[in-house]
């Protein structure tokens, strides 16, 4: 397991919007829902897209190019895929965001 890695403070993310960032080459979307950070993969299963551009509602990403819809807690897929994302371990320190990667 890799070391976490510190990609953003808190303040840069708003509640539901999702936002993308790579850690190292790895591209990476965080969503902060209801006071919780969550890391999955940025690149839907479905078809290339990044969920990143995509939509958040509570805590489902949806894909912009085909409405693939992902659970950002745990990854799996709700809607049009059939492949969960990866998610990775997020943890909060002093303000800052840190996400561990992990290759598959």
């Amino acid at each position: 397991m890799s070391e976490p890695s510190r990609v953003c403070a808190v303040a840069d993310l708003l509640d539901g919007e999702p936002k993308g960032f790579k850690v190292g080459e790895v591209p990476i979307v965080l969503t902060h829902v209801d006071g919780t950070c969550y890391a999955t993969h940025d690149v839907c299963t479905h078809a290339y897209a990044l969920l990143s551009e995509g939509f958040v509602e509570g805590h489902v990403i949806e894909c912009p190019l085909h409405g693939a819809k992902y659970d950002v807690r745990n990854g799996k897929c709700l809607a049009v895929a059939h492949t969960d994302v990866k998610t990775y371990p997020v943890q909060v320190v002093r303000g800052d965001v840190y996400v561990t990667v992990t290759e598959p």
